[in-house]
C-alpha cells in the first residue's frame, strides 16, 4: 500500500531532485514502488520595474512529497538520489496520515485556482517607509494598487498628515504594534 512521505532535499534543488527521481524509475525498477512525486507550489503575483509577473513559488522550500511503497529498495533509491538529505523521520520514516494528505492536497488545489499576492497590504495597515525621500516615516495605507505594485499612505510630517502617493511595495514594510514600541 502506497503512503505519502516527506523527503528533505537541498533547498533550491527541489525540481532537480524531483526530475532525477522520476527519470530513473524505470531504469532502477521502481515504477511499481513509487507512485507520485509532488513539489508543492503556488503562483505568486509580484511587480518588478512596474511590470506584473506571475512566478511559481515553492510552498515548502527544501521538501518534496513522495507517494510510495516503503521498502528497503525504494528507501535506498530515494536516499541515494543526488540532492536528497533524508526522509522526515530519518531511518524510520513516518508516513503522513490520510487526514494530513487530504488537507495538503485540498490546500494545493485551492492555490492552483488562484494567484497569491506577494505583498498583502490593505487599506488601514500601518507601514514604515524604508526607501526614498520619506525613509523612516510611519504612515497608514490609504490606497493599494496590486496590479501596479504601488500604494499610497498618509504620513505625519511636522504634525500634519500628508498623503504620499506612488510608493512601490518594496519601499515600505508592514509594521506591527509591538514593532512600533521598540
Amino acid at each position: 500500500m502506497n503512503k505519502w512521505f516527506v523527503v528533505q532535499v537541498l533547498s533550491t534543488h527541489e525540481k532537480k531532485v524531483k526530475k532525477a527521481l522520476e527519470e530513473h524509475l524505470d531504469l532502477k525498477g521502481m515504477k511499481d514502488q513509487i507512485e507520485e512525486i509532488l513539489l508543492p507550489t503556488e503562483n505568486v503575483s509580484e511587480v518588478k520595474k512596474g511590470q506584473q509577473h506571475i512566478v511559481e513559488k515553492r510552498l515548502w522550500p527544501g521538501y518534496l512529497l513522495i507517494k510510495m511503497n516503503l521498502s528497503d529498495d525504494s528507501w535506498q533509491y530515494v536516499k541515494n538520489t543526488n540532492g536528497v538529505i533524508d526522509f522526515l523521520g530519518g531511518d524510520k520514516p513516518t508516513p503522513l496520515t490520510d487526514a494530513e494528505v487530504a488537507e495538503i492536497l485540498r490546500d494545493l488545489e485551492d492555490k492552483k485556482q488562484k494567484i497569491t499576492q506577494k505583498h498583502k497590504f490593505e487599506v488601514g495597515d500601518r507601514v514604515k517607509i524604508v526607501d526614498g525621500v520619506f525613509v523612516n516615516f510611519i504612515g497608514t495605507v490609504t490606497d493599494v494598487f496590486h496590479d501596479k505594485g504601488r500604494l499610497s499612505a498618509l504620513v505625519s510630517i511636522f504634525g500634519r498628515d500628508t498623503r504620499v502617493d506612488d510608493l512601490e511595495f518594496a519601499q515600505v514594510e508592514e509594521i506591527t504594534d509591538d514593532a512600533e514600541n521598540l
